[in-house]
């Protein structure tokens, strides 16, 4: 049964996963080093304990789950590996982050070849605040310990022994969400910059009912994700480059992410909804910046 839990990093997704664990009787612990402010603010209001050192984090846990932007997923397990070179520990190491199939069994070589036990992970669904929300899918050889966190409030669930296997299920998810999502914010902005914006928002309302209330609901949101989110995509466009489809589909979402993370909106802090943009505001910010290139 595993006792203390580590988090890398406890940013949105994974202070709140902290949590969650912390709540249901684990002790979780994190390493701070080179993380920003808010993520420190994070980490202490989820009440997870910072270590000084990845020698220390890989010492005291017994699981380390391993949750940012897919662009740091590699160095950290690298981190990580050159830490157990240094100790005597049966470490489970679980990346969940949002990559391709091929990369996941590159990482996870890094922690095998340096004694670490690997499971392949992927979370779908918000921060897991309300119970049932959020799904932990995992796979690979080593289940045992990251199994174990259903009994701690997290949902948990095995797609059998295959490393990517649970990468795999989370790239084709989230080419639908955050796909679509990259999808609606272009053609609102194209449909701004060619002066249909009226016309076209009528017409959805009328044919279109569900899918334009989604937009209104959720894009305004997007703003404070659309940095981490590009890399998501060309992670999703490699997986389906590898299996023989086009990838240009998601490198073209990844596209759309960089145009929004080049406005002010991208710096504004996920907590600060009071601030974020209407629908309207944001696709008219968006068409502005077509108007300055």
């Amino acid at each position: 049964m595993p006792n203390t839990i580590g988090i890398l990093s406890p940013g949105d997704m994974g202070h709140t996963v902290g949590t969650v664990l912390r709540e249901n009787g684990l002790r979780v612990i994190t390493c701070l080093e080179g993380r920003s402010q808010r993520t420190c603010d994070l980490a202490q209001k989820a009440g997870i304990v910072n270590v000084p050192t990845y020698t220390q984090l890989v010492t005291e846990a017994d699981l380390i789950m391993s949750i940012m932007v897919p662009a740091q997923a590699t160095s950290a397990a690298e981190a990580i590996a050159n830490a157990l070179e240094h100790v005597d520990t049966d470490l489970t190491y679980a990346d969940c982050n949002a990559i391709a199939p091929q990369t996941v069994h590159k990482i996870g070589k890094i922690i095998t070849s340096a004694g670490g036990n690997f499971v392949d992970a992927s979370i779908i669904g918000p921060p897991p605040r309300k119970p049932g929300s959020t799904r932990f899918y995992a796979s690979g050889p080593e289940l045992n310990v990251f199994s174990e966190l259903n009994q701690y409030g997290l949902d948990v669930r095995n797609l059998g022994e295959e490393i990517g296997l649970a990468s795999a299920i989370k790239m084709c998810y989230a080419s639908l969400t955050k796909g679509l999502t990259a999808l609606c914010t272009e053609l609102l902005t194209a449909a701004e910059v060619l002066g249909v914006s009226d016309a076209l928002t009528k017409e959805f309302q009328l044919s279109q009912a569900a899918l334009y209330e989604r937009m209104e609901r959720g894009l305004p949101g997007m703003p404070p994700k659309a940095r981490r989110w590009i890399g998501e995509m060309e992670e999703i466009a490699d997986t389906f480059a590898h299996v023989g489809l086009t990838p240009n589909i998601l490198t073209g979402a990844a596209d759309m992410y960089r145009l929004v993370s080049d406005t002010h909106l991208a710096d504004l802090s996920p907590e600060a909804r009071d601030k974020f943009p209407t629908l309207n505001e944001l696709v008219a910010v968006l068409a502005r910046c077509l108007e300055t290139d």
